[in-house]
């Protein structure tokens, strides 16, 4: 079917060979366009990367057409790098102590997900073809090669909700774990598929047995190439002392230089890379720590790129009425298959309870792999079933692309795994100085012990030390405005000169303040003025310069640490 929308708008960006200024052109606009449909569909509570394919299918085959196929094609290797990078991160997740605790449960779960839905997928593709075409060879030849492309399930789609929504707790470790690994599953099924159907319906083979030692010495060889790039990369950055930028430099140097590795030999970048995530992890954790942060901090912009990307190679127009029956009885089948064998998997290893419950939302984006192996069934059986495996992962690549996200997130927010995985900068960032002073944590209020008269005598001051934590006063005049402050190093000098001190009035030993905040400051800017000031504790006024109490450095940092704790302490109880 023709694009109804292909000759709305001109060809005002069409591309014979991309230029350096068209290039840089055209990377501003998809960078553009894609960050503003993530920041629309993020307003509206659905999450960025469903934005960024919409805004693709938009732009792309099946919408205005501005990035024409040979332009998609020209920009494959932001898709490469970027699955490079998401295996890179998935790697850094898959540290020894979580194989050991989960192992059995990654592989349980892991076969029962992908196989349940190859076996309901291929049972009922095969009923629907012959019940349409009576041709039960062609029926169950499509059943089984759809059965097997079906169990892969994409990591970039759902590992990007995972980090936008800094989860953590048992189910994001299951995820992380089953997406790392499922690949593999799937290329073994589909090399048991093809070489059933082959002898059925014809097509190129080159042997079962040949297949699958291909098979494990893409696995393996990927595996092992990542493992040797990741030694060498810890090496590295044992040696280098403190130098983000130079860290950074030299991981995604040696990311590319495995991936570039890996396209000569025709070995599985998403592996090679998980491979190298997971020795650096594991060899050298303390040092290498920072590099995954500082890569994941410079991802965003691949990740646009590449989403974009992914919705611009998309056409929905090419679909047949049968067609979309059978690419809705896929999506169909695959879901339940994928949540029945998750939750069984689940069970029978006794995973925690959100697990069993909520895994099924967490499987359902397909990609990368399924793709790739649609385009080799499309190259096998050519003649036959190939054109039509193409049209349905095509058709459901496009659906389940912009639902998968959306049940990923809640599935992790019914987990309430959301906002778990966060750092001591990341609470800082989110804080203000009234959630520490008159929140949860509190430790001053509108009548604040931390606040006394300048009529008041050292006595006075003294005696409330052993009633009340701080450590430091604010000053106000009979106006009640703020005039002073007055530390425990103050009141040490001052009780050197004898007996005599404890008469004296606030006013006497007080110091004018030098910098004042309100309760709506920010942590990081509470933290700039302890450091540019060189001091311990700040007044706390409001817009009418009256003190409302005083922000510790000291009270500060232990609201942060019991946040951490609360945070680590929510996760352990739900394994």
């Amino acid at each position: 079917m023709q694009n109804p929308l292909a000759n709305l708008l001109p060809d005002f960006i069409y591309f014979t060979k991309l230029e350096a200024t068209q290039f840089v052109l055209l990377i501003g606009i998809i960078l553009f366009v894609g960050a503003f449909g993530g920041w629309l569909f993020k307003k509206i509570k659905i999450p960025q990367v469903v934005g960024y394919i919409v805004i693709g299918i938009i732009i792309g085959s099946s919408g205005f057409q501005l990035l024409k196929p040979n332009v998609i094609t020209a920009l494959s290797p932001v898709n490469t790098i970027a699955l490079s990078l998401i295996g890179f991160l998935i790697g850094g997740e898959l540290k020894l102590e979580i194989l050991k605790k989960y192992g059995k449960q990654f592989i349980s779960i892991l076969l029962f997900e992908a196989i349940t839905p190859a076996i309901v997928v291929s049972i009922i593709i095969t009923l629907v073809v012959y019940i349409f075409t009576k041709d039960f060879i062609h029926a169950i030849s499509l059943g089984l090669v759809l059965g097997a492309i079906c169990s892969a399930t994409a990591p970039a789609a759902t590992t990007d909700v995972l980090a936008e929504y800094r989860t953590r707790g048992p189910l994001t470790t299951m995820v992380y774990g089953i997406v790392a690994m499922d690949d593999a599953v799937a290329l073994i099924l589909y090399t048991i598929a093809s070489t059933i159907v082959t002898p059925l319906i014809g097509g190129s083979s080159i042997g079962f047995w040949a297949q699958i030692l291909n098979i494990f010495r893409d696995i393996f060889g990927s595996i092992l190439i990542g493992g040797i790039f990741g030694f060498l990369l810890t090496l590295l950055a044992k040696k280098i002392e403190n130098a983000e930028a130079r860290i950074l430099t030299f991981s995604l140097g040696c990311l590319f230089l495995c991936t570039g590795v890996c396209q000569i030999f025709n070995f599985d970048n998403i592996l090679a890379a998980m491979g190298l995530g997971c020795v650096m992890v594991n060899a050298a954790p303390s040092k290498t720590k920072s590099v995954f942060s500082l890569v994941e901090k410079y991802t965003p912009p691949i990740y646009v790129l590449f989403f974009v990307l992914v919705g611009a190679k998309l056409n929905i127009w090419i679909i047949t009425p049968f067609l979309t029956i059978l690419a809705i009885i896929y999506i169909l089948g695959r879901t339940v298959g994928k949540s029945i064998g998750s939750m069984i998997g689940a069970k029978l290893t006794h995973a925690p309870k959100s697990v069993q419950k909520y895994l099924p939302y967490c499987l359902l984006s397909q990609a990368g792999v399924a793709i790739g192996l649609s385009i080799t069934a499309g190259s096998d059986f050519s003649d036959s079933i190939g054109p039509t495996i193409l049209l349905i992962i095509t058709a459901t690549t496009f659906i389940v692309q912009l639902i998968g996200p959306i049940f990923v997130k809640i599935g992790v927010t019914k987990a309430g795994e959301c906002g778990l995985n966060v750092t001591v900068d990341d609470i800082k960032k989110s804080s203000r100085v009234a959630d520490v002073t008159w929140g949860k944590y509190k430790i001053c209020d509108y009548d604040s012990p931390s606040i006394v008269k300048d009529t008041d005598t050292l006595f006075t001051i003294l005696n409330s030390f052993s009633r009340n934590q701080n450590l430091n006063y604010v000053v106000k005049d009979s106006s009640n405005m703020l005039v002073g402050i007055i530390s425990l190093d103050h009141l040490k000098e001052v009780m050197q000169i004898g007996d005599f001190a404890e008469t004296m009035l606030a006013m006497d030993v007080m110091d004018a303040p030098t910098i004042t905040c309100k309760p709506s400051t920010t942590l990081p800017e509470a933290y700039k003025f302890f450091e540019e000031y060189d001091t311990d504790a700040i007044p706390i006024v409001d817009t009418d310069g009256e003190p409302l109490g005083i922000l510790e450095k000291s009270t500060v940092d232990h609201y942060l640490h019991t946040k951490i704790i609360a945070l680590t302490r929510k996760v352990e109880d739900m394994e």
